[in-house]
């Protein structure tokens, strides 16, 4: 039976890869494209959700696309800009609005017969974000909610499944938008809800079985999730025939390499391990630009990385680690490149090795869902991200080996202590937040210890919550932690006399500090 799925079309907004993961929730196989890249010859296709968009849709540069090709064909959803473009597209009108409306608002005077709000209670939370209004509908449509400032909150096609929502159903704040967007493809578009981590698993490992034959395949780790579940997975369809390569360049954290190597073989992988610290900090030494450090630590990594590979006979096939947001990521709604995110880049042209990518399809949240489904224990599933160049740019400035070793140390004393916290739901500190870490600071500070004075370096403490990192909050960590953490560290790590926490978000702040 063919998997369906629902196509999102990507006007730009910032939330698009949130309604995607949303449906992914309702184990609904959906699809990101651009705008203007529908795939009209796929018969596996049972909806059509239009994005929102930075663009107000009278604006010129507004991204426009014909939908006589798709109208009557599927149910569609267009969603903030996607139900201001169709009522304009058909007829209506859109204009800005009074009163600019972002944030909470309550769904009044809904139509609760219409499948669309079908469950929904009287006053559900929506969460808003437009500067724009429809002011008239199309002829054809009629309105099937409102709020206090917004007349058309919702339409619907006379008699058609085409519906158009001015409120984001994606949005955390929306209390029951993950319903409405249940209502859409599951009961409207008519989803069987058959993707799941274990289905996911089967049909991949039949597929790579079938895609890599009797060839071998090499894989670079980095000990993060996404390269560890990619090589379980491919381990599993193909076993011995994957030979994995994991480059220490001195750059990980404290014992990190003797531990992921140790959860490795238990894992049963066939994996080379490679000490490539000294290389690493040589080719850095004397750099402090953010970007030439990773510049240089991708290129060593490739050069370590082929001369190992060229040690193994028969090779074929690379495989990567790359998910579904990284292929998002890498073509904007024009299809220019804008970023590329193959984890070990230019390989393949180099090697002449065909390419593979077990997971290219999943959200992060889904790797981890599948990483538990293979049995992974739970310390490689939960690991937080971490950056490719590693500690190299959370030391700012030049990387030596006297500042790794202190920000090691302060590293572990922060990390070990928010595995040990306990939160009141029981929770440990670390599975509350998304990413956390030390920054070693270019700048000295005075203290005093034991009644002297010194002069030593100063840390700051990064912890952040997120859900796909795209965005990102700082962690209210509690106070006494914080104490507790800064104390150790001043009283622990040699150079160290002051701790900073940093309270900045994503935007305007990145995550990493370089």
């Amino acid at each position: 039976m063919a998997r369906q799925k629902i196509i999102i079309l990507d006007f730009g907004s910032q939330t698009t890869q949130l309604i995607g993961r949303r449906l992914r929730e309702l184990d609904t196989f959906c699809e990101i494209l651009p705008y203007n890249r529908f795939p009209s010859d796929d018969e596996s296709i049972i909806g059509v959700i239009l994005s929102g968009s930075p663009y107000s849709v009278y604006d010129p540069e507004a991204f426009k696309v014909d939908l006589s090709h798709i109208r009557g064909r599927y149910p569609i959803l267009g969603i903030c800009y996607g139900a201001q473009f169709m009522a304009q597209f058909y007829g209506g009108r859109v204009e800005p609005a009074v009163a600019r409306e972002y944030g909470r608002a309550e769904l009044q005077r809904f139509d609760s017969g219409n499948p669309l709000f079908k469950g929904f209670r009287e006053g559900s939370q929506v969460w808003m974000s437009h500067g724009d209004t429809i002011t008239s509908l199309p002829e054809g449509f009629h309105a099937i909610a409102s709020t206090d400032k917004v007349r058309y909150a919702a339409y619907q096609a006379d008699a058609e499944p085409l519906w158009g929502v001015q409120f984001h159903p994606e949005a955390f704040h929306s209390e029951q938008g993950a319903l409405l967007l249940k209502n859409f493809a599951v009961d409207i578009c008519g989803s069987r809800q058959d993707w799941s981590p274990v289905s996911f698993i089967e049909s991949s490992v039949e597929e790579l079985r079938s895609q890599i034959g009797n060839e071998r395949v090499i894989l670079g780790l980095s000990g993060g999730v996404d390269s560890s579940v990619a090589a379980v997975m491919l381990n599993k369809a193909i076993g011995k025939r994957l030979t994995c390569i994991f480059v220490d360049h001195g750059l990980l954290r404290k014992g990190e390499y003797e531990r992921v190597m140790r959860d490795y073989e238990c894992l049963g992988l066939n994996v080379i391990g490679v000490d490539a610290g000294e290389r690493f900090l040589a080719a850095l030494k004397g750099i402090a630009s953010p970007e030439e450090k990773r510049k240089i630590i991708g290129a060593k990594f490739i050069e370590v990385f082929e001369e190992e590979s060229r040690k193994i006979e028969g090779v074929r096939w690379l495989a990567q680690g790359t998910i579904y947001p990284d292929c998002i990521e890498s073509l904007n709604i024009t299809g220019k490149v804008i970023k590329s995110h193959h984890n070990v880049g230019g390989l393949p042209e180099k090697m002449h090795l065909k390419l593979c990518e077990p997971l290219r399809w999943l959200f992060k949240d889904e790797v981890r869902r599948v990483g538990r489904q293979l049995g992974m224990p739970e310390q490689l599933i939960k690991r937080h991200p971490f950056p490719g160049p590693g500690l190299a740019v959370r030391v700012l400035g030049e990387v030596t080996r006297e500042k790794i070793r202190i920000l090691q140390d302060a590293d572990d004393i922060f990390i070990s202590s928010m595995l040990r916290w306990r939160c009141p739901d029981g929770k440990s500190l670390y599975d509350e937040v998304w990413q956390a870490g030390v920054v070693l600071l270019p700048v000295h500070s005075v203290g005093v210890m034991g009644d002297e004075r010194t002069y030593e370096q100063v840390v700051a403490l990064r912890a952040v919550t997120s859900t796909d990192a795209m965005s990102a909050d700082w962690a209210r960590l509690p106070y006494e932690f914080l104490a507790q953490v800064s104390n150790e560290i001043i009283n622990s790590v040699k150079g160290i006399n002051r701790v900073c926490y940093d309270v900045s978000s994503k935007p305007p702040a990145t995550i990493e500090w370089e």
